[in-house]
């Protein structure tokens, strides 16, 4: 199974998974032009996807949806809840006749040769989803936008090969910066993002020996940097109430402007 960030932050988003014979994008935050480069960077084109999933719609997670839709003619796979709301998106266009297919989370679905568990997560969208890919033995998690995390989203997460996980604000920097209140409370409550103290939190409670490849994503432009993210996240891991230290696995930084390596798991 391949695993890959075409790009990560909070100005866009879009993951790329797939197996030998089918592929498919996580989100389009992005341009058309940047996912069809972002693509063409692994050895691929959008005609080679079989569908899009979408976690919600807000916009760093769907703005290129529009274009891809009309010029790929694909499936969109999203909750009832989010193709609403996405069809209330104007700035998007007109969506072909019957692309989207309607989800549920805790119902399983299939796309080629690869399983689909979406898993509700809570953030101030409609009826938002992260995902649970696998396709034969080999599973991979994305986990972003994530207000809170408990023992359900950890139950969806247990036992994966690679993961994909919010680690969007560092709490000091959003508090002093020049956010307006409102927007600070929004991200900080249990509908906004993951801090990095507490994606290294959710952490702890997902490792295993064969967690091959941890990336963390979804990084805030002005309240976050990679650095800190990294060394946060691997600090709350190795002092953590856990067996591991945090050069027991491979973690990386997704980064907004640049695809990542391709992940084979």
């Amino acid at each position: 199974m391949k695993f890959c960030s075409i790009a990560s932050g909070s100005s866009g988003n879009c993951i790329f998974a797939g197996s030998a014979s089918t592929s498919i994008l996580i989100d389009a935050g992005i341009s058309g032009k940047r996912v069809e480069n972002g693509l063409n960077t692994l050895g691929y084109t959008g005609k080679d996807l079989n569908g899009i999933l979408i976690t919600h719609e807000h916009s760093d997670h769907i703005k290129g949806l529009g274009v891809l839709a009309r010029r790929l003619q694909i499936p969109i796979y999203a909750t009832s809840g989010t193709i609403g709301a996405i069809l209330g998106c104007q700035s998007l266009g007109k969506f072909p006749e019957g692309i989207f297919k309607e989800i549920k989370s805790d119902e399983a679905f299939e796309i080629g040769d690869i399983q689909v568990d979406p898993f509700a997560i809570s953030h101030d969208a409609s009826e938002p989803v992260g995902y649970r890919i696998s396709h034969e033995d080999c599973s991979v998690g994305i986990a972003t936008d994530l207000g809170k995390y408990d023992d359900y989203i950890v139950e969806h997460l247990q036992g994966l090969d690679a993961l994909l996980l919010e680690a969007n604000h560092d709490v000091n920097m959003l508090q002093v910066g020049a956010y307006p209140y409102y927007l600070k409370q929004r991200i900080l409550s249990d509908r906004g993002h993951l801090s990095n103290c507490l994606a290294g939190q959710l952490l702890c409670r997902l490792l295993h020996d064969g967690l091959k490849e941890i990336i963390l994503g979804h990084l805030s432009k002005e309240n976050n940097y990679e650095a800190l993210a990294f060394e946060t996240v691997c600090s709350e891991v190795t002092m953590g109430d856990n067996p591991y230290k945090s050069k027991d696995f491979h973690i990386a930084v997704a980064r907004r402007d640049e695809v990542s390596d391709m992940i084979l798991v």
